[in-house]
């Protein structure tokens, strides 16, 4: 009897046990269920208001559309700027380990100088050799002389002499201090009513040699256009000369070689060489600011092509201090360019022979007075005109 009790009494605890669980697992499908349908509904709600306002940001942009593009793009450029200043310093100082700056804090100027890195292109070395323009203060050592240390720096003894106001008289010590300008010529400070034209007249330049104070690449002005200067600046006069200072003997400058006329162009015709393209004198020659001759008649006159060819570009197509031009394609690799003209007379498309008159000489765009601007190019690459006319 007893034995039974005890079952009967095991079989309610187990009966018990199994409604217990059974009553938490239909609670725990009810909460899931709840939970689904509560998420459901929630998820369904903010989702269905993010469409609506995605939708309305969307319908304003569109009929906005371009309203934004110039915020945006100040914002970008501001950023980027941003990003230059802050990261470029460090970029910078992890490059040209190797000594790369003491070359180019060297003050001895060659123009048979080592090889250039890669990332430098032609332009950019020549300006490099004359330093952008900036004057450098040389210590003089002892048994120095003028003429060594002009032939030390690539310059005319008579150039030391006007910038650092030498006269015959003159002597230089070890340990004195000369200003080395980056050219030949004079360095000028600009006084109230001067211009470019009295400047260039009160260092022996006429009207067409002044383009060479306007080509100079690190002179300012005020107006680009009417070339305007600021009392108190200073101009370099590329080829001056100051007349009122006496040099020693040996060191006066001669005769520059831009001060002969050029022959009279001719109909010549020879295959794959040039003739004058004008009759005048040469006002300024090729230099590395200015890779062209410029040929200066006072009576103006015809401007003939220099080869034969096809004419490519034939009047003022941009804004450019060309003004208006002539560019001949000869066919041969080579490309001649006449500029500043005052009348076009040939039109693009136009084959010309060579001697046949394609303009006149004039005084438009950059320019100063009237003067045919020339180059001859090649592969990009403007060469010296003195190579090819004879």
């Amino acid at each position: 009897m007893a034995l039974f009790i005890r079952k009967s009494e095991s079989s309610r605890k187990k009966g018990k046990l199994l409604i217990s669980l059974s009553l938490f697992f239909a609670d725990l499908r009810a909460f899931g269920a709840f939970v689904r349908s509560y998420a459901k509904k929630r998820l369904y709600g903010i989702f269905s208001w993010f469409e609506n306002v995605k939708d309305k940001l969307v319908d304003v942009l569109y009929m906005q559309r371009g309203k934004y593009t110039k915020p945006f793009l100040h914002f970008g450029t501001i950023g980027l700027t941003f990003l230059m200043v802050t990261l470029g310093p460090s970029l910078l100082s992890k490059s040209d380990k190797n000594g790369q700056e003491k070359v180019l804090a060297s003050p001895v100027l060659s123009t048979a100088t080592a090889a250039s890195p890669d990332f430098y292109t032609a332009q950019a070395e020549e300006v490099r050799q004359y330093r952008g323009g900036e004057i450098i203060i040389h210590l003089v050592s002892d048994g120095e002389t003028i003429s060594s240390i002009a032939t030390r720096y690539g310059l005319k003894p008579s150039t030391i002499f006007w910038e650092n106001n030498l006269t015959d008289k003159s002597k230089i010590k070890p340990g004195q201090e000369l200003n080395i300008l980056p050219v030949d010529g004079v360095r000028h400070k600009v006084a109230r009513g001067e211009t470019i034209y009295s400047i260039g007249k009160k260092y022996g330049l006429d009207g067409s040699q002044v383009q060479m104070i306007v080509d100079y690449p690190f002179n300012e002005f005020l107006n680009d256009e009417t070339f305007e200067l600021v009392v108190g600046q200073y101009l370099m006069v590329p080829e001056g000369e100051k007349a009122d200072v006496k040099l020693p003997s040996g060191s006066t400058p001669g005769t520059t070689k831009y001060g002969s006329l050029t022959p009279d162009a001719g109909t010549v015709s020879a295959l794959g060489s040039f003739i004058w393209p004008a009759s005048g004198g040469i006002t300024q020659g090729y230099s590395f600011f200015h890779k062209a001759f410029d040929i200066a008649n006072r009576s103006a006159g015809p401007i003939l092509a220099a080869d034969a060819g096809l004419v490519t570009t034939a009047g003022w197509p941009d804004s450019s201090g060309y003004g208006n031009r002539v560019v001949i394609d000869h066919g041969n690799g080579y490309i001649t360019l006449y500029g500043h003209m005052s009348v076009i007379q040939v039109v693009a498309g136009q084959r010309v022979k060579r001697g046949d008159v394609i303009g006149q000489m004039g005084n438009t765009g950059r320019s100063t007075g009237t003067h045919l601007h020339f180059e001859i190019r090649q592969g990009g690459a403007l060469l010296n005109p003195a190579s090819f006319l004879k």
